[in-house]
């Protein structure tokens, strides 16, 4: 089983089309009711947004407008047309791979999934039709535990002490790799955002290895920069490391 490679245009658009919530073809009028939801719900001002998948929609629908004279439908061509079932992953199973039981009308066949699989992306599934054909089936990644992903990139937010955002200083943040600091200034732009290289979609065929974009939230309840150095210090000197 293998993901194929499409050509860049055609991965471009597709990848476009899940940035908006779409899999498959779309009119002009899906195509604009999607491009609405998608950037209503991304805009910095609201709680579940975040500026640059805010930007992010606005490209994917700029991109897609720029093709549609060539492909009305907006459909992927040929065999790399989008199938039905999809199959579904959570970013952590993005990142590490992963074996699924997936579901197809009567019968249930495990599917082994590459880490580094992307959303628009299709794995090929060899004699997996009910016919011995091959089957494509379009990936897409779903946020869950707080973590989503666009395009390469993970992204999730994580409550920080408003008195280390106003004063500036080292944030530890609790990542999927474990955990991971950071030096915050005073004079960062609100909201705050931390990037840290690697630790997004490992890197697979053109594709390069992603990041995690982190966006801190004020919180009243975040230890503050004494708490936590408490906290790390307490860490490492546990008590099983004082008796030895």
């Amino acid at each position: 089983m293998s993901a194929i490679r499409p050509t860049s245009d055609v991965a471009a658009i597709r990848e476009a089309l899940a940035t908006l919530g779409l899999h498959g073809a779309a009119d002009a009028e899906a195509l604009k009711t999607a491009f609405r939801a998608a950037v209503k719900e991304a805009r910095p001002d609201q709680p579940s947004g975040d500026a640059e998948r805010f930007r992010r929609v606005i490209a994917a629908y700029r991109l897609i407008q720029a093709h549609a004279p060539s492909r009305p439908s907006l459909t992927p061509p040929g065999e790399t047309a989008a199938p039905a079932p999809v199959l579904v992953l959570s970013p952590m199973q993005a990142v590490a791979g992963a074996k699924l039981d997936l579901r197809l009308g009567e019968r249930t066949i495990r599917v082994a999934a590459p880490a580094g699989l992307r959303t628009g992306e299709h794995l090929r599934l060899r004699g997996g039709g009910t016919d011995g054909a091959d089957l494509y089936l379009a990936v897409l990644i779903r946020p869950q535990d707080g973590i989503s992903v666009l395009g390469d990139d993970l992204f999730m937010s994580w409550p920080t002490s408003s008195r280390l955002l106003q004063e500036g200083g080292r944030v530890e943040v609790e990542t999927h790799a474990g955990p991971r600091s950071a030096w915050i200034t005073p004079e960062m732009t609100a909201p705050a955002r931390v990037r840290f290289k690697g630790l997004g979609l490992p890197a697979r065929g053109s594709r390069a290895q992603g990041h995690l974009f982190v966006t801190l939230t004020p919180s009243s309840e975040a230890p503050s920069p004494a708490e936590d150095l408490l906290v790390r210090f307490t860490r490492a000197w546990a008590p099983e490391r004082l008796a030895a």
